[in-house]
């Protein structure tokens, strides 16, 4: 990964109308850790209707000029010199979206999973940080004669909320201010050392008188984390050292129908989806000779309820929580809210990665991060879940039939996570696995889609 850090891409010819908009501390961590060969980006495949008159190259039309209207898709972000504080966001002056659009053909046979191997090699392909950290791609030659539109962002840029948000303002049905579509004021002028410098001096003094604050915080963030002494996840094949493949499976449920039964457990969706995951892993582990009773798993908690365009941003606190892997499944779910409710009691804190940002920071720069996830026994794995749009949208008039979301990272020896988005009536759950660890894939993602059948029949 290559990231522009010259000084000078910060100091204009003067700041007159500049303003300073720094990554924040949960960002930087997320580019910290971001060292290994899988980098740490998300995204989303739209399934386009394959029943409309689709023209690429006007749906690319759309995409570009929707793009230019979301001031963090138009952003580079830069490193200004010792002292001046953290990177700052600033307008690219060679911005031209164009460079970030293409237009792609599926492989044969463009069935399901050959769509899905495409969406593989996209999100696992590394953004270059010279410019603005996202990607869109056009994909044609389905075998059902459909189109797809893939997304794709840097994590630094936003998490899965703020991903959402910024699809929210590509698609038909979007609110767009009317000042940011008159707004000609591009770029804007980058803030000069002496901005950055008085304000980072600023920042430390609040730092300062917020230090006892910090210290207060630390045990309940801790908490939700699991705490210094948490429980070791179990041995199993699901722990291992990764590589750098990965292979994506999908399952999907009627949301109604799954809401409906997680409320008669006195549970939610989120529940139903974790009793679902931890009941599918568990017959995936006993298939393979192995008997894991509680299953170790991390589930990141928005800290940000509503996506809005104009903040992205990471703002995602980690809850990690023990959770039963056998039973029936909707006892499963009883279960599970109960435990999930209890720990959630507890994360009172603001999150770990905001009150020791520069720590983190220090342990990634030192590649100490990476030895810690390739021998962490915290987890055995991680599913995230997000509330997308309630109604069917459209791209420059056709509808978008489906979205499945995505997520990749460097996993440590975290072989399997799940992603899942609710849209338009159902959940779509995308399994992220490391090929090597996980060859038995298509039997995992039976076994996720047999446990949410059971919970809405």
């Amino acid at each position: 990964m290559t990231v522009a850090r010259s000084a000078g891409d910060v100091v204009g010819a003067g700041s007159r109308g500049a303003t300073i908009d720094r990554a924040s501390p949960a960002d930087l961590v997320m580019l910290a850790v971001d060292t290994g060969p899988v980098p740490q980006q998300l995204g989303a495949l739209l399934l386009l209707d394959n029943g409309s008159d689709l023209d690429p190259a006007a749906t690319l039309r759309v995409i570009t000029d929707r793009a230019t209207t979301i001031p963090r898709l138009r952003q580079r972000l830069v490193w200004p010199p010792a002292g001046c504080g953290r990177p700052v966001w600033i307008d690219d002056p060679t911005y031209d979206a164009d460079q970030h659009i293409r237009r792609l053909r599926c492989p044969a046979p463009g069935d399901q999973q050959a769509l899905l191997d495409v969406l593989t090699t996209i999100v696992s392909a590394p953004l270059p940080f010279t410019r603005p950290l996202w990607t869109a791609v056009l994909v044609t030659g389905l075998a059902d004669r459909g189109t797809a539109l893939i997304f794709v962002l840097h994590h630094v840029l936003a998490d899965g909320i703020g991903g959402l948000a910024v699809l929210a303002r590509l698609v038909d049905q979007a609110q767009r201010p009317a000042e940011l579509l008159a707004d000609n004021t591009f770029p804007v002028p980058a803030p000069s050392w002496a901005m950055l410098a008085a304000d980072a001096q600023s920042e430390r003094r609040a730092a300062l008188s917020r230090l006892g604050w910090t210290i207060r915080g630390l045990r309940t963030s801790l908490s939700g984390a699991g705490g210094w002494h948490a429980p070791a996840a179990a041995p199993c094949s699901l722990v291992a050292r990764t590589g750098p493949g990965r292979r994506l499976a999908v399952a999907r449920a009627d949301l109604s129908a799954l809401r409906t039964t997680a409320h008669r457990q006195g549970g939610t969706v989120n529940d139903a989806l974790l009793a679902a995951v931890t009941g599918a892993l568990g017959a995936l582990l006993e298939r393979r000779g192995e008997r894991v009773s509680t299953l170790r798993v991390t589930v990141p908690i928005a800290a940000r309820k509503t996506p809005t365009g104009a903040v992205l941003g990471n703002e995602v606190v980690p809850l990690v929580v023990g959770l039963p892997a056998g039973g029936d499944p909707r006892t499963r779910i009883e279960r599970i809210s109960a435990i999930v409710k209890a720990a959630r009691g507890q994360l009172t804190g603001p999150p770990l990665v905001v009150l020791l940002g520069p720590v983190f920071q220090a342990i990634a720069g030192l590649r100490l991060y990476r030895v810690y996830l390739n021998h962490q026994r915290r987890f055995h794995t991680l599913v995230s879940n997000v509330k997308g749009p309630k109604a069917k949208v459209s791209i420059g008039g056709v509808p978008v039939r489906e979205l499945i979301p995505v997520s990749v990272a460097e996993s440590g020896n975290v072989a399997v996570n799940f992603v899942a988005l609710s849209y338009a009536g159902s959940l779509t759950v995308t399994i992220v696995a490391e090929p090597d660890l996980v060859p038995d894939l298509p039997e995992l993602a039976s076994l996720l889609q047999a446990e949410l059948d059971a919970l809405t029949n």
